[in-house]
């Protein structure tokens, strides 16, 4: 049973960001009461189900409105919500059993308590009591196709049995699982009986149980197919159609059989995605106590598996041993909530021992866990282990747990007991069921289809009344056609002969039309396929279009979704350029411009020299604002000493090349350039650090480190040097070093200039300062730090205002400049969509700071917007901000001032704007704005936003990411892009189209997607207009006719019509057709806009080709009418006979909607001319040899002797030349006005592309240039970014632990 995403939409937002939410339960004892500030009474927060009606989309008048609360408390009658809400845990009294000691581990203090306890005990007086769990499943977003529940046959039936999938109805009700979930350590058969599903995914749309349903439910949503299929039922009743009984059924068969293999094809790609995701192989402990390697999808709950450095996770794993000290582990999450920064495990110290098969094979007991659900930061468990005969209780929580999806970095394996499988991962849960999507074109279609329908409706009615007034009055009359018999039952002769007409002019709406849109869209997809301007070949990897039903929405976006990491950068951070001393030095030397002219860059060999680690006959240039002599020298060297030894990283020797472990990639990025500068750290102790400096290791002791966070912006290491002096290493934002300088600084002006030419380019900066502290006053200090160390509360605070006391009149050394690499092409990407009239909006889990330097350097924000940065910290403050803003904005654009703005908004700020009474202030503020980044944004935050504006927007909205984090994002919007060509991404896999570079973006949306949908549109129009054109001549024939029903054309000749005579043309119009050029698109993006507008399958347009229609079909018949008036004599003497006069009006018709088709081409190909003449060429050989063939094998023996009659006669060949040129001439003549005197954007476009003239639009280039460095200036000094972005947590100081637990000097274990 797919779901639904609007059923669930308040408990979404609610749970979206962690950030939002406080823990009131985080220590012992607390209260469930909260106290107001200044108040000894208790205050009750808002209840649960209160807090949980609120709805941003959906207007619910008689819901209940509640204040936010920033801290959500329960009263004792209100049960707690699920611990799966990020942030929050479970009110749950304690059991019996113990703790086990491995709770006072620094990591796991500030966790989650097991599951099943709380440290709660306000309502028991203080003394725990045994209770029943309590976890609240009622909210669990439904993962896709997940049919697998607890329970399960008996562990001694077979495998199979065991193994085998729960299918469950749509009507089945959702079964009510236990509250926790017991997973047998080394016991594969106990936990097979427990029914857990398998490891095996499936982001298909088709299985083979629900391909026919499903298909057939998507196909029958077009209206077209239903009334094909109604007609084809009434075709069946004897006496009432007035053709034959297959002419429908048959090629409407053959349109779904074609829909059919469409959609298999496109499937079966997703199915080979899937199979070769689950055919990945890990290695998983065997009972013969050896790692064997599995393939993904045998990977079962209970197992233990092995990965190693660089291994994407397989399924949510709990954390048992690694090869670091204490059981520590990195892993990068980027795909899951898109952060760069790598995350740091800890296994519990009761199991980090077990690094080996053997002692992992010993692991007895079990793990009560909680429930799978979708929350990607919480986990509570509790492993029981048998230990001789006795049972201990570990407590998990997160920092134990390995999510799939996430990759193993920098620790060369771990260890872990895998807890949830396949869609039962905290990954999977996260996504939707494969969404059946609907485009724009194809709603209009439908639309458009009725009205066809009501026309075709009043043309019955009106022949059913002539015929029932020719029937019931005038039977006697004519005599000769033997109806003097007045019908008895005149009711049911007047239904069946509505039946009957409806029969006969059922092809008003063109029953060819739903196969070729969907044969041409395949086609257009194979060409995005196969188009070599987006094939990258560094991994080798094309363009991939998985949905093509979708690709005439491509060229009518209005907004762009964007991740930021892995699709917008690279995520490599590279050390591009220093300020040392005053001078500038980079890799390569040359110019900077400056207010005070052009300054040389030094280069990094230079700086090599200064250092003293290279001897060099180089002459250095003397003078200049870093001229000094030895004072310079040993600046450079204090500079280069502060990058190798001020940080938190972590050297891994691989042969002869260090390999940098770092949770900040920034941090990574400076060390390595200490080391391409000569200072090569490579050896860390607990409290010593090895640096080697010109062939010779000096080793310095680290004394204390003050971590970096968001308030400090800075992080800061106090080291005793070969020398013996204490000295204090800083480096951090500029606005905070420089408040902390002391006097007599000599170079912060040459350093500010040279930050402000780093911050135009979007390098990321630090500036570096240090000092020299006596041995009394460090004393003094220490103590100080250590006792603030030792606080229990308050613990970051107290740090924090201790660093502040050291870290005083620094002395400025210099600043850093690092490079967070953007992928190929963004910059002018973002711009050209931008002139496209395209607003980009990016949704990155990174910090705030990151992503604005982000968005200055690949130009989403330009320095000539104002920045509208929302931060705020409860949802009241938000609300008024917000308000204040929106007004402030329209009050200025009233006085007609237009500035260009972009909003910055971060997670928690963004929980409340989704809240229902502010998401349409907000909507509105985030439209005033050319550019929109939220930060620190969850993934279900990322869908809930692009439902917002989906929701509240007629605009067409495209999502592209890279990671599995942007799944949600990708299928809420109406086209979904996936970066491929990066190993292990499911972004990809759930896209509608899959490019490898971002700047791919670029000619799929304004080359691609402006073509398809011009195409499209000409293509329906043009095939409603040509079955108009031929079916409205027997419209007008009815009236010569008697309204009997007669029809003008033989049956099949009828049939052949859209099936062959007139099926080329649309096809070659929808699938070569260029309005204009590649080239004319990309120099002139602002055509797309055409596409955004829908100026090409307008209401309007819509109607003109249908009048249009009516006007060649009345022309066509009335001077047929003319010439063959009183049955034109043939050449032998004899009279030519009704179907002589029907063929040679087919003709006439068949070669004026070929010629129309000529007429509204943009480009003449081969195909073309084999499209257009050819049709008509083919005619003239095929219906002759049809006409005397079917008579002689028994049907349409309406042709028998017409052949030589009719092609041998010279009025059949006058009449094909007179009536298209009477009918064609009106259309080229409107078409000449039209482009002479009224032309449209793309008629000037195609002059210019015709005549090849130059674009002598001015060249501001240089101006620009230098407006940019002004503006840009004016931005940096108020604003720029710096480069930290590691995990941080000031209560905990994990990163000075972290470094204090390595001796990288020692031999790690194998684990094999």
């Amino acid at each position: 049973m797919s779901y639904n995403p609007d059923d669930d939409f308040a408990s979404l937002v609610s749970r979206a960001n962690p950030a939002a939410h406080q823990n009131p339960y985080g220590q012992p004892g607390r209260s469930t009461y909260a106290s107001q500030a200044g108040s000894s009474q208790p205050t009750l927060a808002p209840s649960v189900d209160d807090r949980y009606k609120l709805d941003p989309f959906f207007d619910d008048d008689d819901e209940q409105q509640t204040p936010h609360a920033t801290t959500t408390t329960f009263p004792p009658s209100v049960s707690a919500p699920t611990p799966r809400h990020p942030g929050r845990q479970p009110s749950l009294t304690l059991l019996d059993e113990p703790l086990d000691s491995s709770a006072d581990l620094p990591l796991t203090k500030a966790a989650a308590p097991p599951a099943g306890r709380s440290y709660s005990n306000a309502e028991s007086g203080g003394m725990p009591q045994q209770k029943s769990w309590a976890f609240d499943d009622d909210d669990v977003l439904p993962a896709p196709n997940s049919r697998y529940e607890r329970g399960g046959p008996p562990r001694n039936a077979p495998l199979r049995q065991r193994m085998k999938r729960t299918w469950k109805w749509p009507w089945e009700k959702q079964k009510v699982l236990a509250p926790e979930r017991k997973i047998w350590l080394n016991d594969r058969a106990s936990n097979e009986a427990e029914g857990y599903c398998s490891n095996y995914v499936s982001t298909t749309k088709y299985n083979l149980v629900t391909f026919v349903p499903k298909f057939l439910l998507e196909q029958f949503s077009k209206y077209a197919n239903v009334f094909f299929l109604f007609t084809a039922f009434i075709q069946q009743i004897p006496g009432v159609s007035p053709t034959n009984k297959y002419t429908t059924i048959v090629p409407l068969g053959l349109v779904l059989l074609a829909s059919a293999f469409k959609e298999t094809e496109e499937d079966l790609k997703r199915h080979q995605s899937d199979a070769e995701l689950n055919a990945r192989q890990s290695q998983v402990l065997s009972e013969s106590g050896t790692f064997v390697d599995k393939k993904w999808r045998h990977i079962r709950v209970g197992d233990i598996v092995r990965l190693e450095s660089n291994d994407f996770i397989p399924a949510d794993l709990l954390l048992i041993s690694s090869s670091e000290p204490e059981g520590l582990c990195y892993i990068e999450t980027s795909n899951l909530d898109g952060e760069t920064n790598l995350k740091i495990k800890q296994a519990s110290p009761k199991t980090s021992h077990m690094t080996s098969p053997q002692l992992a094979q010993r692991l007895q007991g079990y793990l009560r866990s909680e429930q799978p659900n979708n929350s990607l930061y919480t986990y509570e468990g509790t492993l029981v282990m048998s230990v001789d005969g006795t049972e201990r209780q570990v407590p998990m929580s997160p920092d134990q747990i390995l999510l799939r999806g996430a990759q193993l970095r920098n620790t060369p394996w771990v260890y872990g007991l895998v807890v949830f499988t396949g869609h039962e991962t905290k990954l999977m849960r996260n996504a939707t069921a494969t969404p059946i999507k609907r485009t724009a074109v194809e709603r209009q279609v439908n639309v458009q289809i009725v009205f066809l329908f009501l026309l075709l409706i009043i043309l019955s009615l009106v022949s059913t009344v002539g015929s029932s007034i020719r029937s019931w009055f005038f039977s006697k009359q004519e005599w000769y056609l033997f109806l003097d018999v007045v019908p008895t039952n005149k009711a049911r002769s007047f239904v069946e002969d509505i039946l009957t007409f409806v029969i006969l002019y059922n092809n008003l709406i063109p029953i060819s039309l739903i196969v070729t849109m969907e044969v041409v869209k395949f086609q257009q997809a194979q060409l995005i396929n196969s188009d070599l301007d987006m094939y990258y070949a560094k991994t080798d990897t094309p363009a991939l279009c998985r949905t093509s039903s979708l690709v005439e929405e491509l060229g009518q976006i209005e907004y762009i979704f964007s991740d930021k990491t892995g699709t917008l950068t690279c995520n490599e951070m590279e050390f591009m350029m220093c300020s040392i001393a005053g001078v500038m030095y980079a890799e390569k030397s040359g110019e900077t411009d400056n207010d005070d002219g052009s300054e040389v860059r030094r280069t990094f060999d230079e700086l090599r020299v200064i250092s003293g680690v290279e001897s060099g006959g180089k002459t250095l240039a003397a003078g200049g604002s870093g001229s000094g002599g030895g004072r310079e020298a040993l600046t450079v060297k204090e500079f280069l000493t502060l990058l190798a030894v001020c940080h938190t990283v972590i050297p891994e020797v691989k042969g002869e090349k260090i390999v940098y472990q770092a949770s900040s990639p920034d941090e990574a990025a400076l060390v390595a350039g200490a080391e391409l500068l000569g200072f090569r750290f490579h050896t860390r102790k607990p409290k010593s650090v090895f640096v080697e400096i010109g062939g010779t290791t000096h080793e310095f002791e680290i004394l204390n480190v003050c971590e970096f966070n968001s308030t400090r912006k800075r992080m800061s290491t106090i080291v005793r040097g070969p020398d013996g002096k204490i000295k204090l290493y800083c480096k951090g934002a500029d606005t905070v070093i420089l408040e902390r300088l002391g006097p007599n600084q000599a170079y912060v002006d040459a350093t500010m200039v040279h930050l402000e030419d780093y911050a135009t380019e979007g390098l990321r900066t630090l500036c570096i300062a240090m000092r020299d502290i006596p041995e009394a006053e460090y004393r003094e200090w220490a103590a100080i730090y250590d006792q603030a160390a030792a606080t229990i509360n308050g613990r970051g605070d107290a740090l924090d205002q201790a660093a502040e006391l050291i870290e005083k009149d620094m002395f400025l050394l210099g600043a850093t400049a690092i490079e967070d690499k953007l992928q190929e092409g963004v910059p002018d990407t973002i711009h050209t969509l931008q002139m496209a009239g395209i607003k980009v909006w990016v949704l990155t889990g990174d910090r705030q700071e990151t992503a604005i330097n982000i968005g200055l350097s690949c130009r989403l924000i330009s320095e000539s917007m104002n920045l509208v940065i929302v931060n705020e910290e409860t949802a009241q403050a938000t609300k008024d901000f917000i308000t204040k803003r929106l007004v402030a904005i329209k009050n200025q654009r009233k006085t007609g001032e237009q500035e260009d703005l972009a909003l910055i908004i971060d997670g928690k700020s963004l929980t409340f704007a989704l809240e229902k009474d502010i998401s349409k202030t907000f909507l509105e503020l985030a439209m005033l704005c050319k550019a929109v980044v939220c930060c620190r944004v969850s993934p279900l935050q990322k869908a809930l936003v692009v439902k917002l504006v989906k929701k509240n927007q007629s605009s067409i909205l495209l999502a592209i990411g890279d990671g599995a984090n942007d799944v949600s994002m990708i299928q809420a919007a109406h086209i979904g892009v996936g970066i491929s060509g990066v190993e292990g991404l499911q972004a990809a896999r759930s896209a509608d189209v899959a490019i490898s570079q971002f700047r791919y973006l670029k000619k799929l949306l304004l080359v691609h997607g402006a073509w398809s949908y011009q195409r499209l549109s000409k293509l329906i129009l043009y095939s409603f207009y040509k079955n108009i054109v031929l079916y409205m001549t027997q419209f007008w024939y009815s009236f010569f006719n008697n309204f009997s029903g007669q029809i003008a054309n033989e049956s099949w000749t009828l049939s052949f019509y859209n099936v062959l005579f007139t099926v080329l043309p649309p096809l070659v119009l929808g699938i070569f057709d260029q309005f204009v050029s590649a080239r004319i698109l990309d120099r002139y993006p602002q055509l797309y806009m055409l596409g955004q507008k829908n100026a090409f399958f307008t209401r309007t347009a819509f109607w003109m080709w249908i009048f249009n229609a009516l006007y060649h079909s009345l022309i066509l018949f009335g001077f047929s009418i003319i010439m063959f008036w009183g049955d034109l004599k043939s050449s032998d003497g004899r009279d030519s006979g009704h179907w002589f006069w029907g063929t040679s009006l087919y003709m006439a018709v068949l070669l004026t909607v070929l010629g129309k088709a000529a007429l509204i081409s943009d480009l003449w190909t081969k195909y073309t001319v084999a499209a257009m003449p050819g049709s008509f060429l083919f005619t003239m050989i095929f219906l002759p040899i049809y006409c005397l063939v079917a008579p002689a094998l028994g049907f349409s023996p309406e042709y028998s002797g017409i052949v030589p009659r009719l092609w041998g006669d010279l009025p059949f060949y006058f009449s094909l030349l007179l009536l298209p040129c009477v009918c064609l001439i009106r259309d080229y003549a409107w078409k000449y006005y039209r482009r002479t005197y009224h032309p449209a954007s793309y008629h000037i476009a195609q002059e210019l592309q015709k005549y090849n003239i130059p674009d002598y639009r001015p060249r501001q280039e240089q101006f620009q240039k230098a407006i940019k460095k002004v503006r840009a200036v004016q931005r940096m000094r108020k604003n720029r970014g710096f480069a930290f972005s590691q995990t941080e947590d000031p209560n905990r100081q994990e990163q000075a632990r972290l470094i204090r637990a390595y001796d990288t000097s020692q031999v790690r274990p194998s684990g094999l």
